[in-house]
Formats: structure tokens, sequence, C-alpha cells
């Protein structure tokens, strides 16, 4: 006798989020068939098996799992049928068509994850890339079986080449397909036979990219800039303080409140990878501080005034307004640039890089893993080697130097 069930399974995710499966028990064996739906314990009706309606979603669902549910009855009799002894693996192979699916459903999940771990941006970024793909093959569906070698070429060529994108652009929609991909398979509605990904196939390599800083006279010709309008010298003091810590990213710098700031020390964590950190308040950094004491309403108010009323329950709302103001002072600092005749480009994000290009190879790579906040010292060389050239430098001079 053969059962087909819509189930809870009960090991969570990183997120503390439990997958909704299809259980079909055959000769008192069983299998799952993931449907790529993760939910909270509470939020499952156990005697009903099915999603509560206190689920925004409850609605589709419960259709997929319908549908799955069919889908799962409708193979297992044909497998009976075809042959009643039938080992458990035998209907799962035959139950999950493996290659036969559409790629398109399990992107959906990868960026209902993406979601799930409050991971909006990149969840924006890639939904994007997936709908620039749907409109090259002028498809809705596509098998992973199609999603050959071929067709992956041919829209990396058309990115370079008919969409003008940087060869770094194009790696990251590479990334996306062979993620949705790898899912797929750990979700067991693919197989890794048809895999377009790896060698003699879709290579995927980070090109080089050149990370340029500012050097000190320029941050020095920053410093001493006057005439500036109320809001290019906001722009400017929040693109100095990031330097004057390092180079705090900018969401850091606009989630900074006074409280972070006790005995002469910023003491806060990072919001990439939640690393707790502790560094000297400079006297430079002091100054800039000073400015904004007037607007401090309490202990626990932020420093600037970016995010002052965004609800910080809502991490959606206030990765948006992060983006948002980065944006703001980026064409500010551009015009900065312009007007003190600084030829680099100027961003919020150079202000990690000026930092990286001044320190060169003066400060021991333990000590700028610990500034930087990488989890990994290879990191930090990695990121380092975009400024130290003395040894280049003195390499080619004793060369040609005769």
């Amino acid at each position: 006798m053969s059962t087909v069930q819509a189930i809870l399974r009960k090991k969570s995710n990183k997120s503390g989020l439990f997958p909704i499966a299809i259980r079909v028990t055959k000769n008192r064996k069983s299998i799952y068939l993931y449907t790529g739906q993760y939910i909270e314990e509470k939020l499952w009706d156990n005697k009903n098996h099915r999603v509560r309606k206190s689920h925004p979603n409850s609605a589709r669902i419960n259709n997929l799992i319908l549908k799955k549910l069919s889908e799962a009855n409708d193979n297992l009799l044909e497998t009976e049928v075809s042959d009643r002894f039938q080992s458990v693996k035998a209907v799962k192979k035959k139950m999950s068509h493996k290659g036969n699916v559409d790629f398109f459903v399990v992107a959906e999940m990868h960026l209902k994850n993406l979601n799930d771990r409050k991971q909006f941006n990149q969840s924006k970024a890639e939904k994007g890339r997936l709908e620039v793909f749907k409109k090259f093959i002028n498809k809705s569906e596509l098998l992973f079986i199609d999603l050959d070698v071929p067709l992956l070429k041919k829209f990396q060529n058309y990115l370079l080449y008919g969409k003008k994108l940087a060869p770094r652009s194009v790696v990251n929609y590479m990334i996306v397909f062979r993620t949705i991909y790898n899912l797929a398979i750990e979700e067991e509605i693919t197989d890794r036979k048809n895999y377009p990904f790896g060698k003699g196939m879709i290579q995927i390599k980070f090109p080089e990219t050149v990370k340029i800083g500012l050097n000190r006279d320029e941050i020095q010709i920053l410093e001493k800039a006057k005439n500036l309008t109320s809001a290019q010298q906001h722009a400017l003091n929040v693109w100095l303080f990031s330097f004057y810590f390092a180079g705090i990213r900018v969401g850091d710098t606009l989630e900074l409140r006074w409280s972070d700031f006790k005995d002469g020390r910023l003491y806060y964590r990072m919001n990439k990878n939640e690393k707790l950190v502790s560094l000297k308040i400079p006297v430079k950094a002091q100054s800039i501080l000073d400015l904004y004491v007037k607007g401090k309403e309490s202990k626990n108010s932020l420093i600037f005034p970016e995010l002052k009323n965004v609800d910080f329950r809502n991490e959606q709302d206030v990765m948006t307004r992060i983006k948002t103001s980065t944006r703001k002072f980026n064409r500010h600092l551009k015009k900065i640039a312009t007007a003190l005749k600084i030829e680099k480009n100027i961003s919020m994000h150079i202000a990690r890089h000026s930092f990286g290009n001044i320190s060169g190879d003066r400060i021991p790579i333990q000590m700028l893993q610990k500034l930087y906040r990488h989890s990994s010292v290879t990191t930090t060389i990695n990121y380092q080697a975009n400024f130290i050239h003395k040894e280049t430098d003195d390499a080619l001079d004793k060369v040609i130097n005769f």
C-alpha cells in the first residue's frame, strides 16, 4: 500500500523556518519530495496538512501543495501499474521528473529564501537579472535540461556585446544561475548529470578589478574644503567619518547611535558579518561628532539623520532608505570632487579604498584585518594587494634605471 501526504519536516534552516515536503510511503518506506517552501512551525496545520490562514501567502502555498500532491499521486499510480514491486527509490526517481522541472519555479524558491534571510537588496538585484534572462529567451518557462552550456554562452555574449555589461556584471548573472541549479540539486528536483557549470563548460571566474582610493593630499583637500552647500558638507562629513574609522560601510555608519560611543571608543556590530567592533575615536572623528551633538535627542538617538523615523523592525525599509541616502551622498560627493579638481571618482565606498590606499604596506596585515573587520586574513591580503605597489615599483626601477 502507498500513501502520499503533505508534511512539515522537523529540521529547520538557518532562518529557523521548516520545509514543507510531500511524503510518499510505499512498502513501509518513505521518501520526501520538497516543495521549496519554508514556514514557521506555528503556521503549519498538522491536522489538515496545510498552511494556516494566518500565513500571508497561505492560499498560494496551499495551492502549490495540492498541485504537488496531485502530481505525486498520478506518478505513483503510473509507477505501480508498470511495476507494482518497484523500490521506494525508483518511485522517487519517477516522481522527481529529474530535469523536467521549470527553472523559474526554483528561481522563485531561491528569491523567497533570500527574502526570508532578509537579503532584500540581493533578492531585488537577482530578480532583475532573471527578468533580463526571461526577455532574452522570450519564454516564461524553461526546463533544467534546456539550461545548457550553448544557451548560457549565447546569453553571456548578449550581455557582453548586446547590453555592453562589464565582465564582472556578467559573472553576477552566472552566479545566480549556478545558485539556483545547486538549489534544485539539493532539493532533489533535478540531478547533476546535466550540470552546465565547471571545467570545460561554464566556468565562473572573477575578473580582476582595480580599486583606487584617494591619497593623503586628496584627503587633506577634502578636509579643508570651503564654500560647500549644507547638503554637500553633510555628505562630506559622513564620508570623512567613515574614512576615519577605517572605512566603515555606509549602512553601518548611518545606523550608529550615541550609545555606541563609550569611554572614547566606538562599539558597534557590523551588519555584513555580525562582527563586534571596538575602535578608538580619532580626534578628527570627534570633531565631526561635535557638529551633530546639537541634534541629539537621547543617548539612543542616531548620529546622522538619514534613518530617523525608519521602523528598524522592517529591515527592507531600512535597506531601501540606506540605498537612497547613499545615492544622494554620491551625487553630492561627485560635485565636491569636481569643484575641488579631484579627478578620481569619489563615492561612499571609496572611503574604504582610500584607507587601504594610504595604509599601503605601512601597517601589519593582521592589524589591517582587525581594522577592516575581515573574517579571514586571506581576504585582507587580497584586498590590500590593490594598494601595495612598493615592491613591484622597486623591482621595475632596478631593471630600467641604468
